[in-house]
């Protein structure tokens, strides 16, 4: 489970740029999740949730997830394809000479605090 190793990069994230700003307490982290990065949401979650309970910081700071769709672009005929529902075969022009533009990143996209 590599959610776990997410979170705890987050949370050192987060409490960094807590103690830049002199927050006490942070409310709610809202993460952008790329359709296809191989991060399960609710895992992410269940280990956010965990984690966030260990530190005054973080106690009871809840994690918002955006789903960012994945979309491929072609080569050949130069248009946009949802990736999940034809993958790397572009649906126009059946090209193989196609590559992710969006859909695998992971991101803090905003911090709430009291």
């Amino acid at each position: 489970m590599h959610e776990l190793g997410v979170v705890f990069h987050i949370a050192d994230a987060v409490t960094d740029v807590a103690k830049q700003n002199n927050v006490s307490k942070v409310k709610k982290v809202v993460m952008e999740i790329g359709e296809v990065s191989t991060v399960v949401n609710d895992q992410l979650i269940d280990c956010w949730n965990w984690n966030a309970n260990r530190t005054d910081l973080l106690r009871g700071c809840e994690m918002e997830i955006i789903t960012i769709p994945a979309v491929t672009y072609c080569e050949d005929c130069k248009k946009t394809y949802p990736t999940v529902k034809y993958g790397k075969i572009c649906p126009y022009c059946k090209s193989e000479r196609t590559y992710l533009l969006e859909g695998n990143g992971v991101s803090i996209k905003q911090i709430e605090v009291d």
